[in-house]
């Protein structure tokens, strides 16, 4: 990830956020990757949609986040799973 848009990524969080707040993650992973993001979050239920064509999952995730640190290091996490998209 480059270091230069996370740190404008994070003054947008705390320029929006009051922290702790509830931060809402989504993601589309291929089908079978699924249970890799399921893992970052392991006290949280996640929403799952399947895509028309089930080679996609979209998964939802409301956290409540103590700090836009946290919220970056959860991106960073997942970052690492093959073929994540983040939105």
């Amino acid at each position: 990830m480059d270091e230069q848009w996370i740190a404008g990524f994070q003054e947008k969080l705390d320029q929006h956020y009051s922290w702790p707040s509830l931060y809402i993650y989504k993601f589309i992973v291929p089908t079978g990757r699924e249970d890799e993001v399921k893992k970052l979050f392991p006290n949280h239920t996640v929403t799952q949609k399947l895509s028309r064509n089930g080679n996609y999952i979209s998964l939802t995730v409301q956290v409540m986040a103590p700090s836009s640190e946290f919220v970056i290091a959860i991106y960073r996490q997942a970052a690492e799973i093959e073929g994540i998209v983040a939105l």
